[in-house]
């Protein structure tokens, strides 16, 4: 019989945990095992968790959402490992409409908690400025984004991994702390040949930034520090006007929203790390495939829903 188990890593926010915790026990194919990884929280999640009737791993601090996980993995046995924002709750067919799939993992459509006429995400697509995109994000829902299809890389807001990619692939690179791991792990799955699957009738409801905030400094210095490790791991000497293009109009969005401190507080340390973790990676024909073919598939998005001002300026510059 196939068991699927829940990891939920978490900092802080109890509030956040009842409205999760109870669409997680109302899904019509129960999980076998629900763990919340608790990143050392201070305001009574651990008793509120245990309350509600989930299986609570505590770590003595935060050590981000990629440890967060990866210690999840290895203290739950199941086929199936659901990996799950501690922001988001589930529709009650959630995780049967998943674990239909033939992919190796699958994620639903993420709506916007705060208007569910709008999406807050489906599935991540890479572009050759080693820069991602959250597929839909901030569009209105309709038939464009109620297709099933294949994917690269599944967004660990809220998405299903069989148990045996992480024994073949490893776990999540905990170098890159919190943001674009899952991003990372999308990469190596695609380049092992892991295709995924985007299954949109699997709904759940996303709040977003519930724990830092949007456009939160920390969380801009460690986005625009893991484009740095990206850069490395995966794109090093690959061509560099799309990576300078991209990297620094990201650094103009950071800027509009005050925040460009943040970003070049990023962007050092992310050099610092990455020159000595990644020394000698370097861009091969599938990594350069798979970001070109991300990259025509954002543009196909935009010019389908409409052009965010970041991808309008990033396409003007690099004309295809």
């Amino acid at each position: 019989m196939t068991t699927a188990a829940a990891i939920i890593p978490h900092w802080n926010h109890c509030d956040l945990l009842d409205p999760l915790l109870s669409s997680l026990h109302a899904q019509t194919r129960p999980f076998d095992e629900i763990l919340l990884v608790d990143n050392g929280s201070t305001d009574g999640s651990v008793e509120i968790a245990r309350r509600l009737g989930a299986r609570v791993l505590s770590l003595e601090q935060n050590l981000g959402f990629a440890a967060a996980v990866n210690r999840g993995i290895a203290a739950v046995d199941a086929d199936w490992l659901a990996i799950l924002n501690n922001d988001v709750t589930l529709a009650p067919d959630w995780l049967e409409k998943l674990l239909a799939t033939s992919a190796s993992f699958a994620t639903g459509k993420l709506l916007s908690a705060a208007d569910p006429s709008l999406l807050d995400g489906t599935f991540d697509e890479i572009s050759r400025a080693a820069c991602a995109w959250r597929c839909g994000a901030g569009r209105p829902d309709g038939p464009l984004w109620s297709q099933s299809k294949q994917i690269r890389i599944a967004p660990m807001t809220a998405a299903i991994f069989r148990r045996t990619l992480f024994d073949e692939l490893g776990q999540l690179d905990e170098t890159f702390g919190s943001y674009l791991e899952d991003v990372d792990f999308g990469i190596r799955c695609a380049l092992a040949g892991h295709p995924g699957e985007y299954i949109p009738s699997a709904v759940a409801w996303h709040r977003g930034s519930a724990t830092r905030g949007a456009w939160n400094s920390d969380t801009v210095k460690q986005i625009s520090r893991n484009q740095i490790l990206l850069t490395f791991k995966y794109f090093r000497g690959a061509p560099r006007w799309p990576l300078v293009a991209g990297q620094v109009l990201w650094g103009l969005v950071a800027l509009r929203h005050w925040r460009g401190a943040a970003y070049l507080r990023g962007k050092i340390a992310g050099w610092n790390t990455a020159r000595a973790l990644y020394p000698k990676n370097h861009t091969d024909d599938r990594m350069a495939r798979l970001a070109a073919e991300g990259e025509r598939e954002i543009l196909t998005l935009q010019q389908q829903t409409g052009f965010d001002w970041y991808w309008r300026v990033y396409f003007w510059l690099l004309p295809r």
